[in-house]
């Protein structure tokens, strides 16, 4: 029995299909252990260890006490690219990590996939696109992805001091690749660590992520 498509997702796939992406599609077939339990807001953020572009070690654990933020990222990526040429990301980036608040950019495309840099090639794009996360994280085998069920470039995620996790989905909510779009879009990530930040519920803290397939 075929599945009918709704005008929405119909709208969605013209979108990516006109944008250069594919939807939610792994070209390798993943199978999810048992154990895995999905990350849910107001639950504790699962823990994971990456290195990052320097070969440097982080873990989410050794953040705890600070605000963390994750941005699943792929420069190849059309929805990426309308927040970086916008300079919206890489201003959200400076504006919370001058307040303390953790950066984490991860990059979970596999080799020969899009997206997928050496890491002196990824930290020339960094300085180039004036982007100012704590660090740019290499996910090759998708590990961390996966564990976080990151559908998307752009997908972002809010951790709290204690490591719970307060907002999930999409950077704002103008599923587009128009740069001009960000002058009216709902900042869902700004305004979501502005009321954590400030000890307010977050008004908003599921939505759906928007952008390209992460290219596992």
């Amino acid at each position: 029995m075929k599945r009918m498509l709704t005008v929405g997702s119909m709208l969605a796939l013209t979108l990516l299909a006109v944008a250069g992406c594919d939807a939610f599609d792994e070209e390798t077939p993943y199978v999810r252990p048992a154990s895995y339990v999905a990350p849910a807001v107001g639950k504790a953020a699962p823990d994971f260890k990456a290195v990052d572009t320097n070969g440097k070690t982080h873990a989410l654990s050794q953040y705890k006490g600070k605000w963390v933020v994750l941005e699943w990222v792929n420069h190849g990526c059309p929805f990426v690219k309308k927040h970086y040429n916008g300079k919206a990301m890489q201003a959200l980036q400076k504006k919370y990590t001058d307040k303390g608040v953790v950066w984490l950019s991860i990059v979970s495309s596999a080799p020969g996939k899009q997206g997928h840099y050496s890491n002196e090639k990824a930290n020339e794009l960094t300085q180039e696109k004036g982007a100012s996360p704590t660090a740019l994280l290499v996910d090759e085998t998708g590990t961390v992805g996966r564990l976080y069920d990151a559908r998307t470039t752009p997908h972002m995620f809010v951790i709290d001091p204690k490591g719970t996790l307060l907002y999930m989905g999409a950077i704002d909510d103008k599923q587009s690749t128009r740069t001009a779009d960000l002058e009216v879009a709902r900042p869902h990530v700004d305004i979501a660590l502005q009321e954590a930040m400030a000890g307010k519920p977050v008004s908003v803290a599921t939505t759906q992520p928007y952008g390209c397939s992460v290219k596992y």
